[in-house]
């Protein structure tokens, strides 16, 4: 059988109870990200980065740009959860910010620079939440209310994802 190029973890099941362990993994796993992204990204060269990671999908440098892109959003609509009563967040065009000069033709370290920043501010603020702020919610237009505790499983697999993605291009091209 062969493995889904475009889930090779699998989906993420955003009803999934999550124990204070789970939690602190999902925390982990955000903490860890970048310097992941930092060594998958070791020594490839412009052709390897504008390669996309399955037929008709990003290429590298595509992933690697949304990372930060989707992240940001994420850190941001946390933030508004924990400021605001049930706020009704905004999404986004993630195809079309894909297709931006940013991210097709930015150098990748500017994106795992800008991860790396990111995710010590946001495991800053995760690792201080009360089990009532960790409950508190926002409301996607399609997808309804979302809690933090949650949506962080969400970003701790999104950013699963996308690495595994970029491995699994490294290993069948063998570099």
């Amino acid at each position: 059988m062969q493995a889904d190029l475009r889930y090779p973890i699998g989906n993420f099941d955003i009803d999934n109870p999550v124990s204070e362990e789970l939690l602190n993994q999902y925390i982990l796993s955000i903490a860890q990200l970048p310097g992941k992204l930092r060594a998958v990204l070791q020594g490839l060269n412009a052709a390897q980065l504008d390669t996309p990671y399955r037929p008709g999908g990003w290429t590298m440098r595509q992933v690697v740009h949304h990372l930060p892109d989707s992240h940001l959003n994420g850190y941001t609509r946390q933030k508004l959860a924990l400021t605001e009563d049930r706020p009704i967040i905004k999404p986004y065009d993630e195809a079309a910010w894909a297709k931006l000069p940013d991210s097709t033709q930015g150098d990748p370290q500017l994106s795992v620079i800008l991860l790396e920043a990111l995710h010590q501010r946001w495991v800053l603020l995760l690792q201080g939440l009360t089990p009532q702020q960790l409950d508190r919610t926002f409301v996607h237009p399609v997808n309804g209310a979302q809690r933090i505790r949650q949506h962080i499983g969400l970003y701790a697999w999104h950013g699963e994802h996308h690495l595994a993605q970029l491995v699994a291009l490294k290993q069948s091209r063998g570099w």
